[in-house]
Parts: C-alpha cells; sequence; structure tokens
C-alpha cells in the first residue's frame, strides 16, 4: 500500500521544478485530480509519478508560477506541465508504460469521444441539479438516464466500452460522488431503477486503483454542502 503524502498548504516550500522528477499536482478531494491519480495507479507508475497534493482552500502561491491557471490536476514531465484532467489522462496513458486505456475498436473508439465529450454538459446537469431546490430536475434525470442507457451500449462488460478504460475514469468520480451528494442532500439515489450505473459503482469499487483514491464519504458530503451553503 502506498504512503501517501501530506497535503501542502500556504505555508510549504514548492518542489525543484523541473529537477527529473515526475510529478502530479492535485488534491486528494478534487474529482477532476482524482483522474489522473487513477490513470496513475491503474497503471502501476507510483514510482514513476510523485503526488504532490495541495490544499485548494490554502494553496501555495508558488503554485500559479507552475501552473498559471492555477488549477488541479497538472502534471510535471520532461521539463513542461501539461493540464485539463482529460488530456491528461490520455497524456498519461499514452506516454507512460502499463495497461492502455484507450481501445483499438473503431466503433468503441468513436463512442468513447462522445462519451468524454458529453461530461462536462453531464457534470453540469448534476451540479445544477443539487444546486437547484425543490425535487431533483427533468435535467438531472435525463442527464442520469442517458448515462445509465451509455452504459448497456456493450452488454458484456460492466463499463462503458465492456473493458476499463478511460471512459470509465472520466466519470468514475463524478458518478460515484454524485450517489453521495444527492442521497445526503436530495434524499435521491441515483442508482434507482438504473441497474447499470449501480452495477458501474459496484465494479468500480473491485479496482483497487480506483479504491487507494476513494475519500471518506462524510467528509466530501461536508465540503460540498458548505460549498453550496446547504
Amino acid at each position: 500500500m502506498e504512503v501517501l503524502p501530506p497535503t501542502l498548504s500556504s505555508a510549504c516550500e514548492q518542489p525543484l521544478l523541473y529537477d527529473g522528477t515526475t510529478r502530479l499536482y492535485m488534491s486528494y478531494v478534487c474529482p477532476y485530480a482524482q483522474r489522473a491519480w487513477i490513470t496513475r495507479n491503474y497503471k502501476g507508475l507510483q514510482e514513476e509519478i510523485e503526488l504532490v497534493p495541495m490544499d485548494m482552500a490554502d494553496k501555495p502561491a508558488w503554485y500559479k508560477k507552475v501552473y498559471p491557471k492555477n488549477q488541479v490536476p497538472a502534471l510535471e514531465h520532461n521539463k513542461k506541465i501539461i493540464g485539463e484532467s482529460l488530456d491528461l489522462i490520455r497524456y498519461i496513458d499514452t506516454n507512460f508504460d502499463g495497461p492502455k486505456l484507450i481501445t483499438n475498436d473503431p466503433q468503441k473508439q468513436r463512442f468513447a469521444e462522445e462519451l468524454l465529450g458529453y461530461s462536462d454538459a453531464f457534470n453540469r446537469a448534476m451540479l445544477d441539479g443539487l444546486r437547484s431546490k425543490g425535487p431533483v430536475t427533468a435535467e438531472a434525470v435525463a442527464a442520469l438516464d442517458k448515462i445509465d442507457s451509455s452504459l448497456s451500449k456493450f452488454d458484456y462488460g460492466p463499463f462503458f466500452l465492456s473493458q476499463f478504460s478511460l471512459v470509465d475514469i472520466a466519470y468514475a468520480p463524478f458518478i460515484d460522488g454524485f450517489q453521495i451528494f444527492f442521497a445526503g442532500i436530495k434524499n435521491y439515489d441515483i442508482t434507482k431503477g438504473r441497474v447499470h450505473i449501480r452495477k458501474f459503482i459496484e465494479e468500480l469499487n473491485k479496482i483497487d486503483a480506483y479504491m487507494q483514491t476513494k475519500q471518506d464519504p462524510e467528509v466530501l458530503l461536508a465540503l460540498t454542502k458548505k460549498k453550496f451553503g446547504v
């Protein structure tokens, strides 16, 4: 089991930039950073890619010089910085050893691109549904139904492309998180009547690379309630 490094606050010093070490700047509680963290773990890159976890509420000032967008995740590799979580998980899959997370099947590749392109819209619909007053919005329900249907396209496996891939990594932190948040804030079970989403979450929880990145659901729920003023 990997011993995780402590979270860096504004008082912490910057690691020496471009010293040959490959570093993943991230937050333990950020789902976008979790995408890159899962990819790193699944490919067995714990020794190759060092984690640099940060407190996003008390971020070190030096990080903005490392990555001017001042967001996580970002990867320091070969004297450059790569950001944007969907770009980053592709980069890690392409440029490092380990099991490949991109399919060679043209039909699945097209479906993968469609789903990756939809992920931001899915997250927006779900976040808007959490923020809304009253019952869960029709847009959030439709987004969940679309994902449940998408998970059944290739019916010989529990994941989007049947086998675990970058598409699953893109959605995993959000689907799992929304299950917690909708139950805790809206008293709504996102898996009810959606057997494919339920199976997806069950199978995710059997993957060590994913489980190694999971945080206390009560902590995540408390952070989300604070963010939304609930």
